[in-house]
C-alpha cells in the first residue's frame, strides 16, 4: 500500500465497519462491513434521486447550508465532476480543492491543510488520496464527515454503489445466485475491492481473473473464486467487468505487452458469448479501447458504460443525503 503522503499519525486500521456509526453514520470510508440492509437502502435511495435528476432541470435544497469540500489530492474526471454536480443539484455550499500548487507543495500536511479548510465551517469532506487508510485517518481527526472519494488500493465506495445499482437495474434487483466476473489487475485496484465486498454481501458470487502477477495474494480471503482463464470466469456469468489496465504496470514488470493483455485478457465478443443471455458488460473507465475491452464490447447492446456514469451522480446524491441527515440528527 503507498502511505507516501506525510501524516501526523498513522491511518485507521482497513476492514470491517468502514461505514461508520459514530457521528450517526456521517462518515462513507468503505464497503467493507456495511450491512445488506444499508446497502440495499443506498440503492433505493439512489434509484430515487435518479428519477427526480431525470426530470429536466430539476435542483432541490435539500442540501441548503450543508458546506462541502470536495478535497481531490489525485486526478479525477468522472468521480470529481460527479460529486460536484450532486452537491449542485442538492443545493450544498460546496468548493473543490486541487492538491497541485497548494500548500502541499510548501511542506504542510494532508492533515493540517484539512484542519484549515474544515475550521471554515466545512460540514462534509470528500477526500481522494492516493494512500490507503487516509479517509479513515481524516474520520478520526476532523469534525467533519468524511466521503472516500477512493482511497489507494483499499476502496472506492461510491463507485461499488453505482457498480450495484447499475447490476440491481440489470438482475431485477436479484443478487442472489448471480454470477459475476471481474477481469484485470485486482491487485492495485479499489473499484474491484468494493464491487467485492458489496456483491458478496447481496449474495452474489464472484469471480476474479487477471495476469498472476496482478491477482493477490489473499484473493481467497476476499470471498471470491479465482479463475485461471478469463473463459473460465466469463463462462455461465450474469455480468462482467474489465479493469482499467495502468502502463505503469508493464514498467514494473507486472505486464509483458498492452498486446499480450489484450489477447489473453481482453473483452471480445467471442469471450462474452460465453455469459448467460442478458448478461451486461461493466467497465469503470477511462477504457483503454482495444485493451482490457475490444470497441465492439464496448458499444455493444451489452455495455453499462454509460449507465454507470448517469448512475454514478444519483448514488453520489444519496450518500450526500444520508451524510447531512446524519450530521443534522448528530447536532
Amino acid at each position: 500500500m503507498n502511505r507516501a503522503v506525510q501524516m501526523d499519525d498513522a491511518p485507521a486500521p482497513l476492514g470491517a465497519g468502514v461505514f461508520l456509526q459514530a457521528g450517526n453514520g456521517r462518515h462513507l470510508l468503505g464497503l467493507d462491513g456495511v450491512p445488506r440492509e444499508s446497502l440495499l437502502d443506498l440503492l433505493a435511495s439512489a434509484a430515487r434521486y435518479r428519477e427526480k435528476l431525470r426530470t429536466p432541470r430539476w435542483i432541490s435544497d435539500e442540501l441548503r447550508g450543508i458546506a462541502i469540500c470536495n478535497a481531490f489530492f489525485e486526478d479525477s474526471t468522472r468521480t470529481r465532476v460527479s460529486f460536484e454536480l450532486a452537491e449542485q443539484r442538492l443545493g450544498a455550499i460546496h468548493t473543490t480543492f486541487i492538491a497541485s500548487g497548494s500548500s502541499l507543495s510548501k511542506g504542510e500536511t494532508m492533515l493540517d491543510t484539512l484542519r484549515v479548510l474544515t475550521s471554515m465551517r466545512v460540514d462534509l469532506v470528500v477526500v481522494r488520496h492516493r494512500s490507503s487508510g487516509s479517509p479513515a485517518f481524516l474520520a478520526r481527526h476532523l469534525g467533519a464527515g468524511i466521503i472516500n472519494a477512493g482511497d489507494g488500493e483499499h476502496e472506492h465506495p461510491t463507485q461499488g454503489l453505482l457498480d450495484l445499482l447499475t447490476l440491481s437495474d440489470a438482475w431485477n434487483g436479484r443478487f442472489e445466485g448471480r454470477r459475476f466476473g471481474i477481469i484485470g489487475d485486482i491487485t492495485h485496484s479499489r473499484v474491484a475491492r468494493s464491487a467485492i465486498f458489496g456483491l458478496r454481501t447481496l449474495g452474489a458470487e464472484v469471480v476474479i481473473a487477471g495476469p498472476p502477477t496482478l491477482i493477490p495474494a489473499e484473493a481467497e480471503t476476499l470471498g471470491c473464486t479465482v479463475a485461471t482463464t478469463i473463459e473460465e470466469a466469463m463462462h455461465g456469468a450474469d455480468g462482467v467487468m474489465a479493469l482499467r489496465i495502468q502502463r505503469e504496470r508493464m514498467e514494473g514488470g507486472l505486464l509483458a505487452t498492452l498486446g499480450e493483455y489484450a489477447r489473453l485478457w481482453g473483452l471480445t465478443r467471442e469471450r462474452i458469448a460465453q455469459m448467460r443471455p442478458g448478461a451486461v458488460v461493466l467497465h469503470p473507465g477511462p477504457m483503454n479501447r482495444g485493451v482490457e475491452i475490444a470497441p465492439d464490447v464496448a458499444d455493444g447492446s451489452e455495455s453499462r458504460v454509460l449507465t454507470q456514469v448517469e448512475n454514478g451522480l444519483a448514488v453520489r446524491c444519496a450518500v450526500l443525503a444520508r451524510a447531512a441527515a446524519a450530521i443534522g440528527e448528530g447536532s
